[in-house]
């Protein structure tokens, strides 16, 4: 026997819990809520102190006959929503054909839709999991990789994970995302003596070594793409000197990049080459490299021909098979098992006015019930 939910009503109702990253609280009270009913056994839990935390995350798990675990992976923390809204954010409105609210496409409408397709999926199937977090447009600490350790504790493991993003572009299953570039931040910061610019003899310039470096740097061509991957890419993202003085020669230089890349290279790495470039210049010059993610690729197989074929059967589409973009929360599930993304429409993401179809919601309810009964009793 199977409960129906409405993926719409749901949608508002995790819409209209605020839940400005990192999330606790009001909005898992509402997914709870949801999946009991459905027969899913809930675990919460808190991790994390400020300033990355306190974040709240759920784990849900309805166990099945069939031998084949299916996770769906997601988040509930939202970013904010900024000011210019014609109407409330988190007052979830139709109008029209649109539902408007923050994270109805990022990702409380593909939540909602999984929750109403898992509904719709016999439970003697297979089992089904849910990972969701309060942290995946923050820092993304004592989230998802936080729920992992709570799965490993458990043994809790799925077969094959979908991560609900919104990867679609023009028309809802118009890509499937089968892997993601990696990304690391890196700062430089460059010594020298401060002086007066009068008697440059007494002093010692951070700021034209700071231009040699950067120069160095911008003058390396990582990769040139590979046949799943773009080229890999390094972005200057800030400069600072903080000199106020027309007359004064600064003591120090920093300056902050970006690099995202393809599976040809790891972040350590990129961080060491960034590093070796910057001593060549000053020997005394400190590198700090933060990784937000490491390059993967799941090659395409049985994974993304059976959310490609749910798709086609919804949609009439054939869904390109992508890795561009940003980072998800894929990049730590890759470890676990085969992991795709796909969901709605990303045209308004992190936008005012972000909105989802209706028509949409329904659609993708239909796709991932598709996808769950291919995976489970196929």
């Amino acid at each position: 026997m199977t409960h129906a939910v409405d993926p719409v009503a749901l949608a508002q109702a995790l819409i209209a819990a605020p839940s400005i990253s990192p999330a606790t609280g009001a909005v898992f009270d509402v997914m709870e809520a949801a999946l009991i009913p459905l027969g899913f056994t809930v675990e919460r839990f808190i991790d994390g102190i400020e300033p990355d935390g306190p974040v709240e995350n759920l784990l849900a798990v309805r166990t099945g006959k069939g031998p084949v675990h299916f996770g769906f992976a997601g988040h509930l923390d939202v970013v904010p929503p900024g000011v210019g809204w014609t109407s409330d954010a988190f007052a979830p409105e139709i109008r029209g054909e649109l539902l408007y609210g923050r994270g109805a496409v990022d990702m409380k409408g593909a939540i909602a839709a999984f929750v109403a397709a898992a509904a719709a999926t016999p439970p003697e199937a297979g089992t089904i999991s849910l990972i969701i977090t309060g942290d995946e447009e923050g820092p993304a600490i004592f989230g998802t990789r936080a729920l992992m350790e709570h799965m490993d504790a458990r043994g809790v493991k799925p077969d094959m994970i979908l991560v609900g993003e919104p990867t679609s572009v023009n028309r809802l299953g118009d890509m499937v995302k089968i892997g993601r570039r990696g990304s690391v931040n890196i700062w430089i910061d460059v010594p020298g003596t401060q002086g007066h610019v009068a008697y440059p003899h007494l002093a010692d310039n951070p700021i034209p070594k700071l231009v040699k470096i950067l120069a160095a740097i911008d003058a390396v061509s990582l990769d040139a793409g590979t046949d799943w991957f773009q080229p890999s890419n390094i972005e200057f993202t800030d400069i600072e000197v903080g000199n106020g003085a027309t007359n004064v020669i600064p003591a120090s230089a920093r300056a902050r990049l970006s690099i995202r890349f393809n599976d040809q290279h790891r972040g350590a790495d990129l961080v060491a080459m960034v590093e070796r470039l910057a001593r060549d210049v000053e020997p005394e010059a400190k590198v700090l490299g933060k990784i937000s993610g490491e390059a993967f690729l799941t090659p395409p197989g049985d994974l993304s021909e059976l959310v490609a074929e749910a798709i086609h059967a919804e949609t009439d589409l054939r869904p390109e098979l992508s890795t561009t973009g940003g980072t998800s929360d894929a990049r730590f599930l890759h470890a676990l098992c085969p992991v795709v993304e796909f969901g709605l429409l990303n045209a308004t993401m992190h936008k005012l006015d972000e909105a989802v179809a209706v028509d949409d919601l329904h659609k993708l309810t239909a796709i991932y019930r598709g996808i769950l009964m291919r995976a489970l009793l196929d």
